[in-house]
């Protein structure tokens, strides 16, 4: 009788956490009659609400800057960045790290990404893996997660508990980390060193955090990648130097890229690119420079990868 009043109260008191404090579970006063809207109704409400969401994100510019930091240091030291999450949460951090290695041409392992329920999460919903705690932990241990590497839960209520027992995991062993929520009062605050909270307001359906929150999540994502990846050398100018061509798409790109770059010729581009092993950034070098292909990659390594300290600005 006893055990089971204590689990009415705590799942009382866990409903009155949801409805109560977390602003994703709130009311949206400017969706609250949407069901009787027309579409172009439905699809204007919906873009005013996703209008907010840059503004949010703008007010914790210096607390992205400073996780990035964190991230860059963590690079230099063969560390690495882990998103971990559950849900749309964990989908997002999946993806912004399976797209860093063809962008930017850098190992697989250097940015990952975890989501609760493992591989079949990513295509179907798996609700209760974010519950299992202890399983957020044991997913870390898997790659081996470590003090030099960087964790950041994803978690737009900053609830889940599969994200708590990772980033509890993560802090005790002595790895950054930081936590990416959309309420004030994310639990999650109190695990990590850097606190991204984005506070984008009630969803337009209540507690459909996919919406504002998902795209705050993902604008943030973006952000952590792309500053990290520039602050490491692996774009000159705004063109991704690093970038790896796999395809004929991708070869297009980079022998564009060295001709905008260059001034050279399109043949000199093809022949420079052929030269280089099909490395754009080393093309780019031996022409701009006028050296061959060793002599490129050793000025490269002397400055970390970045054209702009070997040339003119």
């Amino acid at each position: 009788m006893n055990d089971n009043r204590a689990a009415v109260d705590n799942s009382s008191s866990l409903f009155d956490t949801l409805f109560g404090e977390y602003t994703t579970e709130q009311r949206n006063q400017a969706s609250s009659d949407i069901d009787t809207k027309t579409s172009l109704e439905i699809a204007a409400i919906i873009n005013n609400e996703d209008k907010k969401v840059p503004c949010a994100v703008e007010k914790i510019l210096p607390e992205i800057a400073a996780l990035v930091d964190d991230i860059v240091d963590a690079f230099n030291n063969n560390g690495r960045l882990v998103y971990i999450g559950a849900g749309t949460s964990g989908r997002l951090g999946v993806l912004d790290a399976s797209e860093c290695p063809p962008t930017y041409g850098v190992s697989p392992a250097m940015v990952q990404g975890i989501i609760a329920g493992g591989y079949e999460a990513l295509t179907r919903s798996i609700e209760s893996a974010e519950d299992r705690t202890e399983e957020g932990v044991v997913d870390l241990k898997k790659i081996h997660f470590g003090s030099q590497d960087v964790l950041v839960g994803i978690t737009a209520s900053g609830s889940a508990p599969y994200v708590l027992g990772a980033l509890e995991y993560a802090a005790g062993i002595g790895a950054v980390t930081a936590s990416i929520s959309c309420n004030v009062n994310s639990k999650t605050f109190a695990l990590v060193k850097h606190r991204l909270c984005v506070n984008v307001g009630p969803e337009v359906v209540a507690g459909s955090t996919r919406m504002k929150s998902g795209t705050a999540q993902k604008l943030i994502l973006n952000m952590l990648t792309t500053a990290s990846m520039i602050r490491l050398g692996k774009t000159y100018k705004n063109l991704m130097v690093d970038l790896q061509p796999v395809n004929r798409k991708l070869e297009i790109r980079s022998i564009r890229l060295i001709q905008e770059l260059t001034g050279c010729s399109r043949n000199e581009a093809e022949r420079s690119f052929a030269m280089s092993e099909r490395k754009p950034k080393v093309a780019i070098v031996m022409i701009l420079l006028g050296v061959e292909r060793d002599r490129a990659e050793q000025l490269l390594a002397e400055v970390n990868g970045h054209i702009s300290r070997l040339t003119p600005s």
